[in-house]
């Protein structure tokens, strides 16, 4: 059997001294999507701060895309971080820079060389999320919607195992969530495994998926029951 994507046992989430999710137990395969629910200040932004190594996993043991949260020690964390994407809510992207020069800055950050073929790769993911002709434009001459594209372009650019969503249409009207919430589908169907935060329950009723939820200081998976009409 292959090894899962992600995997917490007895994991306690801690923000600083704070104790926000007990005994967390959860194991993510490869190709599977969660969402991930729960009232603000529940512990969901704490629990995806540990996966992408924000914050220490101190109780617990737990791996993601191979990685040991328990051993993981400051200088792997950039490695970490390009196996998994991350799509934040409020996009993250540099306003002093083109598109392109965006995403050229990740990839050298994150070890890339040759030029063409940082080039190639670049537009290959713009073309994905429909901005390939947007590319010389800066961050804040774009819509929301167009800017979450580009981000969503961003943590493609590793061919990552597994992308973590932060709440990725929270600053998006409903059509343009429903735009973003379709691109991530397809990205899911291309085989990627997702974890999507989000308190967005109309996104959660028409695409529907696995969904988890932090409560009272506890994860559990929950169980949606459907009526015949």
């Amino acid at each position: 059997m292959e090894n899962p994507i992600l995997y917490l046992e007895n994991a306690d989430i801690l923000q600083r001294d704070k104790l926000v999710l007990s005994k967390v137990n959860l194991t993510i395969n490869k190709g599977e999507f969660f969402y991930l629910i729960g009232k603000t200040g529940s512990g969901k932004s704490s629990l995806m701060k540990t996966l992408y190594g924000d914050l220490k996993l101190q109780r617990g043991t737990g791996s993601i895309v191979g990685f040991d949260l328990k051993k993981l020690k400051d200088k792997e964390i950039p490695y970490l971080r390009r196996k998994i994407g991350i799509v934040f809510q409020d996009f993250k992207l540099l306003n002093d820079r083109t598109v392109f020069d965006n995403l050229l800055f990740v990839l050298k950050a994150t070890g890339w060389k040759d030029k063409a073929s940082m080039k190639t790769k670049i537009e290959e993911v713009l073309n994905h999320v429909g901005m390939k002709t947007q590319y010389y434009k800066n961050p804040f001459e774009l819509s929301g919607g167009e800017q979450q594209r580009v981000a969503i372009a961003r943590a493609l650019l590793n061919d990552p195992d597994l992308i973590l969503a932060d709440e990725p249409t929270g600053n998006l009207d409903p059509k343009t969530s429903l735009e973003v919430m379709d691109l991530l589908n397809k990205i899911h169907q291309s085989g990627k495994s997702i974890i999507m935060a989000t308190h967005d329950y109309a996104l959660i009723l028409k695409f529907k998926q696995k969904t988890i939820k932090c409560e009272g200081g506890k994860l559990f998976e929950v169980v949606t029951k459907t009526t015949e009409t």
